[in-house]
């Protein structure tokens, strides 16, 4: 019995055994798992954190990279004829460095003037407005309109007078030469040096693409040359009573072409009154003929395609100096109004500004009391200015 108590007692510490060792096994195995899985977490960590680095540091040579091509003065590739032959040459592009350094445009001529001071009840963002009833000479709305700034693209209206007044054959085939080709300010030009294209081609792109080399071509094929051209634009501002008015070139890429409000208010009334310039600067579109190439023009003024706006003459214009030009001739509320809108700001502010004094104009009678809807804060000047 003894024995087989014994036996009994062996067998059960044998059979408890194994249990036990099943069951330490089975701790250890999840033990096991669970720093795995830690483990595998940690180096989840440690990959994203590298990726962080690595994608800051792929950030941080983009900017450099971005930096470094800034500062390296942008080339314009330019074609000549000398001798009969083309040469390329590649000249820099001026930039301002305040502008490059801080990414803020530099500050127009009214800017610095004081104008952008001047408030208005409708808000405009044009430092110039000038809106007057054409059959009556009634003035609409006033904000600085004294005051000559450069006038941009705006000079090409007067262009356009200039060859019309001359009478020149409109069929006659103009060569864009190497003269036409902007070393002022470098601007673009879809016109290649040695173009062929009629004067009146020519006359429908600049009034109504503002192309520079067109208006260039314009005035360098007058009686006389470009100077001669330029005597006949300040003769006719003189005659037209533009007192506040001068013109240096036919592009108007000089910021030393300069007008006031009511000056270009003149100009706009007598241009309307040729049907040609009536027709080109108003054409939404065109499609032309550069020696034997076919080109296609948009204007630069999208309200002429808009149905609710009735246009007779328009003429956009724009440099640094100048900001955003527009004048126009439009019928509003069965009124012919003229605007004008000078140094505006934002690449749609003029035709937002044109926007804002039409809805005046609808929320008015047909007749009007000028005095009571305009107060002196519009009429008044930034002091120092000088007409």
């Amino acid at each position: 019995m003894f024995k087989l108590a014994v036996a009994a007692v062996v067998a059960a510490l044998f059979t408890f055994s194994p249990v036990q060792a099943a069951g330490a096994g089975a701790g250890a195995g999840a033990g096991a798992t669970e720093q795995a899985k830690k483990s595998s977490v940690a180096k989840k960590k440690v990959k994203r954190k590298v990726v962080r680095k690595a994608a800051a540091k792929t950030k941080r040579a983009k900017r450099q990279e971005v930096a470094a091509v800034s500062e390296r003065p942008r080339m314009v590739r330019r074609v000549k004829m000398v001798r009969g032959k083309r040469v390329v040459t590649y000249q820099p592009v001026r930039v301002a460095a305040a502008a490059v350094a801080t990414g803020v445009a530099a500050k127009t001529v009214g800017d610095m003037a004081g104008l952008d001071n001047t408030a208005d009840p409708l808000a405009l963002r044009s430092n110039v407005a000038y809106v007057i009833d054409q059959n009556s000479a009634e003035v609409l709305f006033e904000k600085n309109a004294n005051v000559a700034l450069p006038i941009a693209s705006l000079t090409k209206l007067m262009t356009g007078m200039v060859v019309m007044d001359a009478k020149q054959d409109l069929d006659e085939v103009l060569r864009v030469t190497d003269a036409d080709v902007d070393r002022h300010k470098f601007s673009s030009s879809r016109l290649p040096v040695g173009a062929n294209m009629t004067r009146r081609e020519l006359l429908h792109i600049a009034l109504m693409s503002s192309e520079n080399r067109a208006a260039s071509a314009l005035g360098r094929n007058y009686p006389g040359g470009i100077n001669a051209f330029v005597a006949a634009m300040n003769a006719k501002a003189r005659e037209l009573g533009m007192r506040d008015t001068h013109y240096v070139d036919s592009s108007g890429l000089s910021s030393r072409n300069v007008s006031s409000g009511r000056d270009l208010a003149k100009l706009v009334m007598a241009a309307h009154g040729d049907p040609v310039l009536r027709e080109f600067s108003t054409t939404p579109n065109s499609t032309v003929q550069a020696s034997g190439r076919t080109m296609h023009y948009r204007n630069t003024n999208y309200l002429v395609s808009l149905p609710d706006w009735n246009i007779g003459l328009q003429k956009t214009g724009f440099i640094n100096e100048a900001g955003r030009c527009l004048v126009m001739q439009a019928m509003i509320h069965g009124r012919n109004v003229v605007m004008v809108f000078l140094d505006s700001k934002g690449k749609m502010s003029r035709t937002a500004d044109a926007g804002r004094i039409r809805r005046l104009i609808e929320s008015l009678p047909d007749r009007m009391d000028v005095d009571a809807i305009r107060p002196s804060t519009i009429t008044a000047s930034a002091p120092g200015l000088t007409r």
